[in-house]
């Protein structure tokens, strides 16, 4: 049996697709898989931030599209990247197991962000990374900065940032992991919802991609992220909206933090709750709850 599999073109999507490639080999010796590289509308605009341009969805849209056209049975995805509600016509059947889900501060002169001097330029186009660092320090100039990883630590290097703040997964992913200067972890400084799981993307319906594809799934890590991934769509959130969120779990329990800022004036709005491992969607509701009692609303 013959897989093709879409996948964006950057250096980190093409990692995450050849590893779920290899990981599907494993475990269907017979399986033959076909790699069906793509380019999206989020990775050729690099002038504007993704807020600016219509959001994370732009990621998906065309692999999407190769799918609907019989040109590819599945698609791999960051999941941190994959809309709140998929389009009716597509299924998750499997989400690996999570890599380190913190951010990295990256710098060559600097050690974290406390460290940096008054009016430091920091690159990072994520308004939820935006809001965090506004909050710890209303002094540094936040500038966008967009491209695959690659790109941007050039741009760092080159001297256009004093420090950028990027995913830890993708950077141990491709290698980089040197570069991490500091991990920005949770609870205090909350990652991107999904952040460090990678979802692999059927049509609705293909029972035999789906059966193929559900023995990468991660029970656990399944969990964790719809508690996420449930908080933000209780929100209404997107990436125009900095919303940030965090599942764990402990001892049998979930415990989800969550947080809204304000990128503009670092204005944070934070929640925590615990519930059953069994139903995180009720968790994910009952934080959002809390959020929007604090004050949360006024931010979205």
């Amino acid at each position: 049996m013959l897989l093709r599999i879409a996948t964006r073109k950057s250096p980190l999507a093409l990692w995450q697709t050849e590893h779920v490639a290899a990981r599907l080999r494993a475990a269907h010796p017979d399986l033959a898989i076909e790699l069906v590289p793509l380019s999206t509308r989020g990775d050729e605009v690099l002038d504007r931030s993704l807020s600016a341009i219509g959001g994370k969805g732009l990621f998906l849209k065309e692999l999407e599209e190769a799918m609907q056209r019989g040109h590819a049975d599945c698609a791999v995805h960051s999941l941190k990247d994959v809309p709140m509600a998929l389009e009716p016509d597509f299924a998750l059947p499997a989400i690996l197991a999570r890599a380190d889900h913190a951010d990295a501060f990256v710098s060559n002169g600097y050690t974290g962000i406390d460290a940096l001097p008054p009016g430091a330029r920091v690159g990072t186009s994520s308004l939820r990374r935006q809001a965090q660092l506004r909050a710890r320090r209303a002094d540094l100039q936040l500038l966008d900065l967009r491209g695959n990883v690659n790109t941007r630590l050039a741009k760092l290097d080159a001297g256009d940032y004093d420090a950028i703040v990027l995913a830890c997964a993708g950077l141990q992913r491709l290698g980089f992991e040197a570069r991490i200067r500091a991990r920005l972890d949770a609870p205090d400084w909350l990652p991107a919802p999904a952040q460090g799981a990678i979802a692999v993307e059927c049509r609705e319906g293909d029972d035999a991609t789906h059966v193929l594809l559900s023995v990468l799934d991660d029970a656990a890590t399944r969990t964790c992220v719809e508690a996420e991934r449930a908080l933000n769509r209780a929100l209404d959130g997107s990436c125009q909206v900095p919303i940030a969120a965090f599942a764990a779990l402990q001892a049998g329990q979930l415990r989800l933090h969550g947080l809204v800022g304000d990128a503009g004036d670092g204005r944070i709005v934070r929640a925590d709750g615990q519930g059953d491992q069994g139903d995180p969607e009720a968790l994910g509701r009952r934080v959002a709850g809390l959020l929007l009692e604090d004050g949360a609303g006024a931010l979205l």
